[in-house]
């Protein structure tokens, strides 16, 4: 996966022994199961267990997914039936789509999907993607130099044309977002949704690698690899849970004269609160995003020590080119502490690998938070406090 972890190795011995100890069942059951009942045995069984947007049936029909936003799950939902490629499937239970696997061409339409196939090293399978702005992947940058895999244009403005001749077996949306994707409907491919982004937990968005590796017919690999996520995660956070000074932490910039932010329930409120800190919002109880003006977020900062800021500077990004965009930034406690934890997506691959990587960004934090708490040589990958 790339994960650059050697200085904090020593934390996670302990976790990789325990992993190593598990011993997996690899002969298949005849007789579909309910996945609930024996998950725990098969580690080609598939069981969500932070992930709330998809769950996962065994059934004599075929795998059954049912895929719903995290977010509201009173509202749309999707259903799947999966079923070995070229095989008879039968009946097909009602409100279900077939859907033959292990898929041989996608598109994916965000960097979240990619991360899974990435980190699957199943790049093989991605036959399209959409912007390459911040694509970092070099395996994924030379596929679309020699061809291999295309461009389809950016969200809201496909080009069908170029998908059609990719021949895909499945396109990935995000149908909740402003994709423009009723465009492709027209294009008579299925389109299955990836809710990742809508997960309120890092290890709910990072174990929809299991939802891809079962497309791809890799369930006990993306079983095995989220369990390595999961356990040097907990790990991690299982530091944290003593420390009595948990600094309070803001999040965002101002655009177009409003300031998005998580809610305080939101997965960067998490990440915050698993490595010791507190989001600058702790009552708010909303799970998505909230749009508010710089005197709301000025009166809920007056203690805030850290000041976190993902974007794509062109240039040597600093406190004097941070109050040139706004001179109230240098009202802020975290501007005037120097308190401010930086993340340049034209240096890093931020958005294709952090879904993934939730336990390095955890670490990241840590070592800003609490640095006490992990090695004296600890390098970050993603974020660091900005000189």
């Amino acid at each position: 996966m790339g994960l650059n972890m050697r200085h904090i190795n020593r934390y996670f011995l302990l976790a990789a022994i325990l992993l190593l100890a598990v011993s997996c069942k690899n002969g298949a059951e005849k007789k579909p199961v309910a996945v609930h009942s024996v998950a725990e045995d098969n580690a080609g069984l598939v069981t969500p267990r932070h992930a709330r947007g998809f769950s996962v049936s065994y059934t004599d029909a075929g795998v059954l997914v049912d895929i719903r936003d995290p977010l509201r799950e009173a509202g749309e939902s999707f259903h799947f039936l999966l079923v070995p490629r070229g095989s008879d499937h039968g009946r097909v239970p009602s409100g279900y789509s077939v859907l033959e696997v292990p898929v041989e061409r996608v598109v994916c339409m965000t960097s979240l999907q990619l991360s899974n196939f990435i980190c699957l090293e199943e790049l093989d399978r991605v036959a399209g993607i959409t912007s390459t702005r911040h694509l970092h992947n070099p395996d994924m940058r030379q596929r679309l130099a020699d061809g291999r895999t295309r461009q389809i244009g950016i969200e809201g403005n496909f080009d069908n044309e170029v998908i059609l001749a990719l021949n895909p077996d499945v396109i990935l949306i995000s149908p909740f977002k402003r994709g423009g994707y009723e465009a492709l409907r027209g294009v008579d491919v299925p389109l299955v949704p990836h809710l990742g982004y809508q997960e309120t937990t890092p290890l709910g968005q990072a174990e929809w690698i299991k939802f891809v590796g079962l497309l791809c017919g890799e369930e006990e690999k993306a079983n095995r690899i989220f369990d390595e996520i999961e356990a040097r995660y907990n790990h991690l956070k299982a530091l944290t849970a003593d420390v009595q000074e948990r600094p309070v932490v803001l999040s965002g910039e101002l655009h177009g004269g409003n300031w998005y932010v998580g809610g305080g329930r939101s997965f960067l409120a998490q990440i915050f609160r698993d490595a010791g800190g507190e989001y600058f919002l702790p009552e708010d109880t909303n799970a998505g995003g909230l749009n508010l003006d710089f005197e709301t977020v000025y009166s809920q900062t007056a203690d805030a020590k850290y000041w976190r800021i993902v974007n794509s500077y062109n240039g040597n990004f600093s406190y004097d080119a941070l109050k040139a965009e706004d001179a109230r930034y240098a009202d802020l406690c975290a501007f005037q502490n120097k308190g401010v934890i930086y993340c340049n997506m034209r240096e890093k691959p931020f958005y294709e690998s952090m879904p993934v990587q939730p336990d390095v960004v955890l670490a990241d934090l840590i070592h800003i938070f609490h640095p006490e708490l992990l090695p004296a040589d600890y390098q970050p990958v993603f974020y660091e406090l900005l000189p």
